[in-house]
């Protein structure tokens, strides 16, 4: 084959954006990539619970005018490029937009665009994109962190603060076996829940996770003992894990923890005892966003504490953003990185990010957000960087076209594959 055909079948011929929804209902942007030989189409995400340091989702005129300037601008300056050369296209859209949050054309329409460029380009060569990404040696299933009972923005006024109580089940042999033991206890938990809050009818969060009447600490204790109740019905290890999200709850001119549920707040040395105390008393093996995104020498307190025991993970704190990782990694602020492609706009942006992660000694978690599409593409994400841990709730159609992409990914790879190694924190 010449070199030049083999070019000429990557090389981009159209691209088209358009409007969709969200898991919530709202809108978001679309964009389809058509390369002479390929076809990739991406959808961007939004959260709830979003950082100050994250990218700007879209521009002044919102998402009419990111589809504008994709199908107006965007497309006439991609057409004779080619999508195997994912950094040259992520650089010519920091170039095109020329702001440092991609204000101009939205951090979500230059996801949308970057990811279905990559999905074009691995449709074009004949390649699973997971392989695309990360070559023929990702070959590596990450855990599923699974979302079980919600709180905070994800849920409802009576709902506990922490945004999100958590599991993986670290002694499954497969992903489907993953996927089982998280239903299962997701359905337990629900039995449970309705002997503790006799208000319970069932109703589910932003993620699928279950939403009551309950406090933190009776989310706590529900989830302790339904895993402690599977895991002795299937055999299998579960340990547990929180998102407490605390920018959410930080006041800055207070500077006090506010707990809605309560009516009370907490200071700042409070609230560092009080995760102190719930990892212990719980035995919590995760614990993502303790202390809000500006106190990185409270994160790093806790990973001295307690980084022993529990991988101590910022969301928020990072942003996904390489600046800010090199600094918490200079204050030993996290042992554990949230990465979310839309949190700083493009893939080649968020590899960046995690080359700089693992430099430290960071576990990688690839997250969705609380506001998702039918895309997969997180799932082939995880598996090309080879992340451990892949955060993405349980249950809800956008949820699960995740989940079940993985065991597609796990068959594929049925000859090769093996569960990712995970860190001491979760498997000790």
């Amino acid at each position: 084959m010449r070199w030049e055909n083999l070019l000429a079948e990557t090389i981009i011929e159209d691209v088209y954006a358009r409007k969709i929804f969200d898991s919530r209902g709202n809108p978001t942007i679309e964009v389809e990539v058509v390369t002479t030989d390929g076809f990739g189409r991406a959808s961007a995400p939004a959260g709830a619970s979003t950082g100050i340091y994250e990218v700007v989702p879209f521009p002044k005129g919102g998402i009419d005018e990111a589809v504008r300037l994709v199908n107006e601008l965007i497309c006439e300056k991609l057409v004779g490029m080619d999508s195997a050369d994912q950094n040259a296209i992520d650089c010519l859209l920091h170039e095109i937009d020329g702001t440092d949050n991609f204000s101009r054309i939205g951090g979500a329409t230059a996801l949308a665009i970057s990811v279905a460029v990559a999905k074009a380009a691995a449709s074009s060569l004949g390649v699973p994109l997971f392989q695309h990404i990360g070559g023929v040696f990702a070959a590596e299933i990450p855990y599923p962190l699974g979302n079980i009972i919600g709180g905070g923005k994800h849920a409802g006024e009576r709902a506990p603060n922490i945004q999100e109580f958590l599991v993986i089940p670290v002694g499954a042999k497969s992903y489907y076996e993953t996927l089982e033991v998280c239903f299962r206890v997701h359905r337990e938990a629900g039995k449970l829940l309705k002997k503790v809050d006799k208000s319970f009818t069932g109703g589910r969060g932003d993620e699928g996770a279950w939403v009551a009447n309950i406090s933190d600490d009776e989310a706590l204790q529900v989830l302790s003992e339904t895993c402690r109740r599977v895991s002795d019905e299937v055999g299998c290890k579960i340990v547990l894990g929180i998102d407490v999200a605390s920018s959410s709850l930080w006041d800055p001119e207070k500077k006090v923890y506010t707990l809605r549920r309560e009516g009370r707040s907490r200071s700042r040395e409070e609230q560092v005892n009080y995760v102190i105390e719930i990892v212990e008393r719980y035995d919590l093996r995760y614990v993502e966003d303790p202390l809000h995104e500006e106190d990185f020498e409270g994160f790093s307190y806790l990973v001295e504490t307690l980084g022993r025991k529990a991988l101590i993970c910022g969301d928020d704190l990072f942003a996904t953003n390489a600046t800010r990782v090199e600094k918490g990694l200079k204050l030993k602020a996290a042992n554990a990185i949230i990465i979310k492609p839309n949190q700083v706009g493009t893939l080649t942006d968020a590899y960046k990010t995690l080359r700089v992660a693992r430099t430290g000694g960071l576990v990688p978690v690839v997250s969705h957000r609380s506001g998702e599409t039918e895309d997969s593409f997180i799932s082939h994400l995880a598996v090309g960087l080879r992340c451990p841990v892949i955060k993405t709730g349980v249950l809800g159609g956008e949820r699960i076209v995740k989940h079940n992409e993985l065991i597609r990914i796990e068959e594929m790879l049925e000859n090769v594959k093996s569960m990712a190694e995970l860190p001491s924190q979760l498997t000790r």
